[in-house]
């Protein structure tokens, strides 16, 4: 996959592993739009690298309409679907668990890049070559203990990840998973030790989509990989209590 000249979306764009992702590709030379909920934080970023961005809270049906016929009448030349929004909630259902949360969680995570792939495959199938990204986690593998919700969206989009890339064999569009570690991110703060950074997960990134590798291992993730075809319950023992 070329990895200039190209226009690209990124959901959750403003901070964290999206704005990274996003500073990377605009100084190689593509055009890169950011989306997110935070006004301030995209106006910051795209005044600072030059984004352009969209304002949308990707869990409101009517915003996720308008961000999708936005891009498809003002850059229809969209080739490059960055899913990487998402969140995560900590939660026991030992405990009273809202419904609420739980459906905002599973939205954001799972359906919102479900729905974006749906929206957008028509018009990278147009382009001469072209890509999905689609952002989930070492936690996809292997689950914790204390984001049930969470680690079962990012399984689903592990999954969705590679049959979509099986309808898409032979197609112009090639379709990327990027599983990472605990990265030092926003989201993160507070949460767990031996973080990676945003500038190595997109180093890595970089890497991989230049070489069409479609499954992204990121940091220890590899190791993680390894671990589940020889010795399965140790990898979610580990993984277990992190």
């Amino acid at each position: 996959m070329e990895l200039s000249g190209n226009k690209v979306l990124i959901t959750g764009g403003s901070s964290g592993i999206g704005l990274a992702m996003a500073r990377r590709l605009e100084s190689m030379g593509n055009h890169v739009i950011i989306t997110g909920r935070n006004r301030k934080k995209l106006e910051a970023a795209a005044d600072r690298y030059g984004l352009d961005f969209y304002q949308c809270d990707l869990s409101v049906p009517d915003q996720l309409l308008a961000l999708t016929e936005a891009i498809r009448d003002q850059h229809s030349d969209i080739n490059m679907l960055i899913n990487n929004a998402g969140l995560q909630f900590n939660y026991s259902f030992t405990d009273e668990v809202s419904f609420e949360r739980i459906q905002y969680e599973v939205e954001v995570n799972f359906n919102v890049v479900m729905k974006l792939c749906a929206a957008f495959v028509p018009l990278l199938l147009g382009t001469k070559e072209s890509a999905i990204v689609n952002v989930s986690s070492g936690l996809a593998l292997s689950p914790k203990k204390s984001a049930p919700v969470y680690c079962a969206t990012k399984a689903g989009v592990h999954i969705f990840s590679k049959a979509l890339r099986y309808q898409l064999e032979g197609s112009n569009v090639n379709v990327f998973e990027v599983l990472p570690p605990l990265v030092d991110t926003p989201m993160t703060e507070g949460r767990g030790k031996d973080k990676i950074s945003t500038q190595q997960l997109v180093d890595e990134f970089i890497t991989a989509v230049g070489k069409n590798i479609y499954e992204i291992n990121i940091g220890k993730v590899k190791l993680l990989k390894l671990m589940h075809r020889v010795a399965p319950a140790i990898a979610d023992h580990l993984l277990k209590n992190n």
